[in-house]
């Protein structure tokens, strides 16, 4: 039986000028650079441009009213509402323009700066919107007994259990009980503000069947239909 032999060989590295895309020639993507190289750099100039974040190179507009105070990797916002104070890492770095907008650039060119460019940059912008026009979620209780009401600095729910469901209402935060039935949480600190919506809703999550249960206002609860009973 005659046997088969195979021969492969392997290619030497392409020079730089020799990087181009397959289809075009002018230029190949990858990750998050771009490799150009036109007519006039068939000598071997390959030039790259790394793409910086859409969210991340905006500009942060601090309106009249705000206090900025910037050091080091320290940032701390003061307006009409409190104080806010954000600590960055040493991947993300923060300056100020001429007009006194707030620029986040990253600092190193790495995966995890690029990770954190356009998160810190809407970290930073929360912080000014926060300090000036706040945050609010609106909860609304649905079902047969259940009501809402502010007792000294506690949010007390009665959600059909045994005993009377007591929150704390955390500092910086303020909840307004409207026709027993409504909430609306409001805060300067967006984070806090949702962690603890979140945290009133976890008690009653809104069922898929008769939809009782705390809701977020603008939620859309997606029902099913019960089990019918067989035809005679």
């Amino acid at each position: 039986m005659a046997s088969v032999h195979c021969a492969l060989s392997v290619a030497p590295a392409a020079a730089p000028s020799a990087l181009r895309s397959a289809f075009t020639g002018d230029s190949v993507v990858c990750g998050s650079c771009v490799a150009h190289s036109s007519s006039s750099a068939a000598a071997g100039v390959l030039r790259i441009e790394c793409k910086e974040s859409r969210i991340g190179k905006a500009p942060i507009d601090v309106p009249s009213g705000v206090t900025i105070q910037l050091e080091g990797q320290s940032l701390v916002v003061k307006g009409p509402l409190g104080e806010l104070a954000q600590s960055y890492p040493r991947e993300v770095q923060l300056t100020r323009d001429e007009s006194g907008k707030i620029l986040v650039s990253r600092a190193l060119d790495t995966r995890k700066a690029r990770q954190m460019h356009g998160l810190f940059r809407t970290l930073t912008d929360n912080m000014v919107v926060g300090v000036t026009k706040g945050f609010e979620k609106k909860l609304q209780l649905i079902g047969v007994g259940y009501r809402a009401a502010i007792d000294a600095k506690d949010l007390t729910l009665n959600l059909g259990f045994s005993h009377q469901v007591r929150m704390a209402i955390p500092d910086g935060i303020t909840v307004k009980v409207e026709e027993n039935t409504r909430l609306i949480i409001s805060g300067r600190d967006k984070c806090a503000v949702g962690d603890f919506a979140a945290a009133v809703r976890k008690w009653r999550p809104p069922e898929p069947y008769k939809g009782k249960g705390i809701k977020y206002s603008d939620e859309v609860v997606r029902r099913k239909e019960g089990k019918v009973g067989k035809k005679k």
